[in-house]
């Protein structure tokens, strides 16, 4: 650049005299660094002119570079999209405090607690979750005996159900059906007299007879069990357990019939003994032999269960 054309604040070249425009208006700055006009903001700063050029007045502005030079909508746009971004985040940040408050409203006194008393009521929580935890399986530890001590006590009822039931038959309070054998006893008195039919009695009892009664010829029966006694009646007959019967008599045993049958007939045994006197014996097997004749319940004086 000569030395007659001197730098201004704006980079324009200017001639020596004062207020003559070195080209025609609007034509761009010839420099090669030179800045684009178009790409100058009134918000941007401004570089304070050199101090030797303090003096120098500024050129005057022709309208028609000022209109082509400057582009005001871009720089509007560019304000409006701004001041929508600082809007948006300003309403993030107003509904981000908006829920911290509400959250912390909610309980205020966690809100306002140190993260080491947080931790220990944490820790709290669990050891009572596990003592929880722990009375459930003892809840549920008592259920299952309780119930298993429940099927303990049905079973256990239901076997004193049965031997009293046994201990019923074999006293002879409970009647009883089953099969055995019906033994018939005939002849003369001497042949039929107390000492053979407790005989026979006991020989069915070895034999396993579980249940017997003897019935005399009206119809009478006398239920035989462990006390019975056999006594010849005077002018002929039993006493059986202080009733009197006639004969023939009837023994009905309830067991294997097979096994009480040969009983009966082991040599030189009832059979064999009443034959001797005169007498005949006669036994009938049966399915189902009913004992159906009560004794009354012994009630003892002195005998006691062991405890």
């Amino acid at each position: 650049m000569s030395e007659e054309h001197r730098e201004t604040g704006t980079g324009w070249p200017q001639p020596a005299e004062p207020g003559r425009p070195s080209g025609p208006a609007g034509e761009p700055d010839p420099r090669p660094d030179a800045p684009d006009p178009d790409e100058l903001s009134p918000l941007a700063p401004v570089e304070p002119a050199a101090p030797e050029q303090e003096d120098v007045p500024e050129p005057a502005e022709e309208p028609g570079a000022s209109a082509a030079g400057a582009k005001p909508a871009p720089v509007s746009r560019r304000l409006t999209s701004a001041g929508a971004m600082i809007a948006v985040l300003l309403a993030l940040l107003g509904f981000t405090l908006v829920v911290q408050l509400k959250t912390t409203s909610t309980d205020p006194t966690l809100g306002a607690t140190r993260e080491e008393d947080l931790v220990r009521i944490s820790s709290d929580l669990d050891s009572r979750e596990r003592r929880l935890r722990q009375d459930i399986e003892a809840l549920e530890e008592s259920q299952r005996q309780l119930r298993s001590g429940e099927q303990g006590r049905q079973a256990a009822l239901e076997e004193a159900t049965r031997r009293a039931d046994e201990l019923g038959i074999l006293a002879g309070t409970l009647p009883a059906v089953g099969p055995g054998l019906s033994v018939r006893f005939e002849g003369p008195a001497k042949a039929v007299e107390a000492e053979r039919i407790l005989d026979a009695v006991q020989e069915l009892r070895g034999a396993g007879a579980e249940a017997m009664q003897i019935a005399g010829a009206d119809g009478t029966a006398v239920r035989i069990i462990a006390s019975t006694y056999f006594v010849d009646a005077p002018g002929g007959g039993l006493v059986v357990d202080g009733r009197r019967l006639t004969g023939p008599y009837v023994i009905s045993v309830i067991g294997d019939p097979a096994t009480l049958r040969t009983a009966l007939n082991i040599p030189g045994g009832v059979v064999a003994s009443v034959e001797e006197a005169g007498g005949n014996v006669t036994p009938v097997d049966s399915e189902a032999v009913e004992v159906s004749q009560l004794h009354a319940p012994i009630k003892l004086e002195h005998a006691r269960p062991v405890s």
